[in-house]
């Protein structure tokens, strides 16, 4: 199999395959013609500077064209892609080069500022000139006759629960997305499918054009950091019909900005953490569309989602049903896959261990619904006991975003002498509330009035065991680059 053969050369060149959008707003069009030429041309540069099958090449590349034809690149020639988040520091990129040894790197100057010492590179400007036809002399690479277990991507863990782990996907990877892009991402020929995740993230390497192509759709990368002011114009200025985005990016749209009707999108869908159901009644009701949401792992690929036709009234909050031939189990309310039937389970962790046993534990607790909606109670470690009770974090957290006060919250559990835990949670305010309690580092200041207040509110919705006995007001909760909260880092502080 090869990516570039059994699907790429599958489309007619003349049509379109991915639309970029820069910085400044200039838009251009790529065809598949322009793709696999360039593509092309880089795998013999790329072979030039002694690139070869099974080779590790590392992408500093953003959101645009040249981090799509350096992935196609890989792909044809049998080289492992390691793309890696514009945001990663000197030293992230420093542990990724020792866990990879990477023959190349290929990226923009000021992400290529930040790799270490002795790393060959190829940057824009090399680019360039290998894509211009008059200055290209490189031979290109022979398109590799790979076999499903020959890797194809290193994807790193966003790192929420501990360091980032590089996880090896093969080339069974890239096809078996065909699943999750019929049954979940739902987009259909000739629409324009935008996934907002940067380059880095297992989200963005499977979503931003894989598998859109893998339906006949094709793709808009945006070179510019999120800005909820301008999101939902760019996606009515480029026509967008399937747009997929993080939860915070929905969380941000719904809190900040003014909400309207998009004619051009027919889905929505969402995927990373567990997406609030006042979100997605917000999206309802301004724009008459919900947000599907659905739920993987770096290491699994998709596993749920709510499928385009499922009915979500009355199931906000859900990440829908195992996807068609997935299976999955509970067992003491954690989720398992059987490793077997996903499409798109990893073949290893860098370190070389993988998982040979039948079903993998996701370490994240649900409860499911008669008709087999699951729905996500929070991840093993996160689960607070109190007083002989198990409270799951997500569902205060959801409680608490119901509060006009509250634009975000993480739970966890607190440290207490005769309960053993108690539930604290971390709230950031509304903008117009933030004057009630001192939120600046070190301040003492704190209006009792709105702890109580959230505290009732938390009694009325859930169970009163659940309530928050401590609250805590601060600017803004700790993420990953991905837009995950750190609640390990949160309990840390605790503890």
């Amino acid at each position: 199999m090869n990516f570039i053969e059994d699907v790429v050369q599958g489309f007619p060149f003349s049509q379109e395959a991915v639309i970029t959008v820069d910085a400044d707003g200039r838009r251009e069009v790529h065809y598949f013609s322009h793709l696999f030429t360039r593509s092309l041309g880089l795998s013999g540069a790329m072979l030039e500077q002694g690139v070869r099958r099974g080779d590790v090449v590392m992408l500093l590349v953003g959101s645009r064209i040249e981090w799509v034809i350096s992935m196609l690149a890989c792909f044809r020639m049998g080289a492992v892609a390691l793309p890696c988040n514009p945001q990663l520091t000197a030293a992230d990129l420093t542990k990724r080069v020792a866990a990879t040894d990477p023959a190349l790197a290929i990226g923009e100057d000021r992400y290529l500022a930040g790799l270490p010492d002795g790393v060959p590179y190829l940057d824009m400007r090399d680019l360039e000139r290998i894509f211009d036809e008059d200055l290209a002399q490189a031979t290109p690479a022979a398109s590799a006759r790979l076999g499903a277990d020959d890797p194809a991507l290193i994807v790193f863990t966003s790192g929420s629960t501990g360091d980032p782990k590089g996880v090896v996907h093969s080339q069974r990877y890239l096809f078996g997305q065909a699943t999750q892009a019929e049954h979940w991402l739902g987009a259909r020929p000739g629409e324009l499918v935008w996934c907002t995740a940067a380059p880095g993230w297992s989200k963005s390497s499977r979503n931003s054009f894989i598998a859109p192509w893998l339906t006949g759709a094709k793709s808009l990368l945006v070179d510019d950091r999120f800005d909820p002011d301008t999101r939902l114009g760019i996606v009515r200025d480029q026509g967008v019909n399937v747009l997929c985005q993080a939860p915070t990016e929905f969380r941000i749209l719904a809190r900040r900005t003014e909400l309207a009707p998009t004619p051009s999108v027919r889905r929505m869908v969402s995927a990373g953490e567990s997406l609030n159901p006042e979100v997605i009644d917000a999206f309802r009701l301004a724009t008459g569309l919900e947000i599907a949401d659905g739920y993987g792992q770096t290491e699994t690929g998709a596993v749920t989602g709510v499928r385009p036709g499922d009915p979500l009234q009355g199931r906000e909050g859900s990440m829908g049903r195992p996807l068609p031939g997935i299976e999955t189990r509970i067992v003491d309310e954690e989720l398992q896959v059987r490793v077997k039937t996903s499409p798109t389970f990893f073949s290893n962790y860098l370190d070389g261990t993988s998982f040979d046993e039948e079903w993998w534990p996701t370490g994240d607790l649900v409860v499911a619904d008669r008709e087999g909606f699951l729905y996500h109670q929070g991840r093993n470690d996160d689960l607070i006991s109190s007083a002989g009770y198990r409270i799951g974090p997500v569902e205060v957290e959801s409680v608490l975003l119901t509060h006009p006060a509250v634009a975000e919250a993480a739970v966890v559990a607190a440290p207490d002498p005769e309960r053993g835990s108690v539930v604290k949670a971390v709230v950031v305010l509304r903008d117009r509330y933030e004057g009630r309690v001192g939120t600046d580092a070190g301040s003492a200041e704190t209006d009792d009035s709105l702890v109580a207040e959230l505290q009732q509110h938390c009694r009325e919705a859930t169970a009163p065991y659940k309530y928050p006995r401590l609250i805590e007001f601060v600017p803004e909760l700790p993420k990953t680059p991905s837009g995950k909260i750190k609640r390990a880092e949160l309990r840390a502080k605790e503890e």
